[in-house]
């Protein structure tokens, strides 16, 4: 050692990066050995996420085959392991097309901004306990500030192309990510309120009882809106075929088109760690000091499951039943959860402010009740207004043909 010494309440306090520094401090300057554990931190996020959203690509591929009764990729390697490998290759060696009138950087820039902004909402999550790449204080409102550059690398995409079909594409991706991003905030407030702080780590801590049994509409909420966030069945109406081809991503080709679907497969994979870390208690399990990563990552591949499984499973909905989804259906529900949290934290914490497991259960068979209650009164009640709204739709654009209509009843 050269006398380097990093600061506990920095990254010294990340055990990667303090064995990665104190490693490299025994033959290089202090500045140097900083700047090697922060690329190798780099490196392994990078490598970690982009090599997770090929196992994403591949077990979606297959899972959804069985769900489908067919058999999916099967060609490269054993089951067809090697398949995404076999489509980066492809990828890569196509041709790299910009469209005639297209703005060049902003063209080239908006796939490499969709994964920049994936990967640096990965860096909070933890896997274990203590070992995170960064852990902030502010984890909740880094990840939900990071996650909205989604948005700006969206329409970026569809207006650069030059291509009506991208941009109508684009509108209709932004105004989803827009719309979903209110009820997801307001479910996670609920989530920070019973845990008391904004930590990710501290969050995990503080799940003595799993926080989807405690707030299962909070729950709900951010599964359906980081659905439609990730533009996935029954929320994927950027990519209506039958209307706009395949949405903001219709002019990109080669190695862009790559780090789109990469994106869009770790966005899955990065989302499910975050509903295990905030609603399945992260690492937390038998033996948590040593096989916490295990726990972590089956949590995380049963949150991708239930993504594939929901995308096997509902049809798309029209542009507005989605809208009508968000703000008359998740919009009241993640108030109602709210109110209910802010209620049961006030009566039931301590003196400290600190909620004790009992009082978690008795919250979760509260929450639960309501969740059955809410669920069933407020779907009940879009269902009809969507029913009706198509009713009028239909009229409309058949008196607009000029076929007479028949009043029944």
């Amino acid at each position: 050692m050269n006398g380097c010494q990093l600061n506990p309440a920095g990254l010294g306090g990340n055990p990667l990066f303090a064995f990665l520094y104190n490693a490299a401090a025994h033959v290089l300057p202090c500045w140097a050995s900083y700047l090697i554990a922060g690329l190798v931190i780099m490196l392994i996020l990078i490598n970690a996420v982009l090599l997770g959203a090929a196992v994403v690509s591949w077990g979606e591929r297959r899972l959804l085959g069985r769900f489908q009764n067919r058999i999916g990729p099967n060609r490269w390697g054993p089951f067809g392991a090697l398949q995404p490998i076999a489509d980066l290759a492809k990828l890569i060696t196509k041709e790299d097309i910009i469209p005639y009138g297209a703005d060049r950087i902003a063209f080239t820039m908006a796939p490499v901004l969709m994964v920049a902004s994936l990967l640096v909402g990965a860096a909070v999550i933890p896997f274990a306990k203590d070992v995170a790449l960064v852990d902030l204080n502010v984890g909740v409102l880094f990840v939900l500030a990071v996650s909205s550059l989604t948005s700006i690398a969206i329409f970026t995409a569809g207006w650069a192309s030059n291509n009506r079909y991208a941009l109508f594409g684009a509108g209709r991706a932004v105004a989803v990510l827009i719309s979903y991003e209110v009820p997801v905030v307001l479910s996670l407030l609920g989530v920070v309120l019973v845990a008391g702080s904004m930590s990710l780590g501290d969050i995990v801590a503080a799940q003595a009882v799993p926080f989807f049994l405690v707030q299962p509409l909070a729950f709900f909420v951010f599964l359906a809106g980081m659905s439609a966030e990730l533009n996935r069945t029954p929320f994927d109406v950027a990519e209506a075929e039958s209307e706009i081809i395949a949405g903001y991503h219709t002019e990109y080709s080669g190695i862009k088109f790559a780090l789109i679907q990469a994106a869009e497969f770790g966005g899955a994979l990065v989302v499910s760690g975050l509903i295990a870390t905030l609603f399945l208690a992260g690492w937390a399990g038998p033996a948590a000091d040593w096989l916490g990563w295990l726990w972590f990552l089956i949590k995380t591949f049963l949150g991708i499951f239930l993504f594939v499984w929901i995308r096997a499973t509902y049809p798309r909905l029209r542009l507005d039943q989605i809208m009508a989804v968000c703000w008359k259906f998740l919009m009241p529900l993640s108030i109602i959860n709210l109110a209910a949290v802010v209620l049961e934290v006030y009566f039931l914490r301590d003196g400290n402010g600190a909620l004790s497991a009992s009082d978690l259960w008795i919250m979760a068979g509260i929450n639960t009740v309501l969740a059955a209650v809410s669920i069933a009164f407020f779907g009940r009640l879009i269902r009809q207004k969507v029913r009706a709204n198509s009713r009028t739709t239909t009229a409309a654009q058949t008196v607009a043909r000029g076929v007479p209509t028949i009043e029944v009843g």
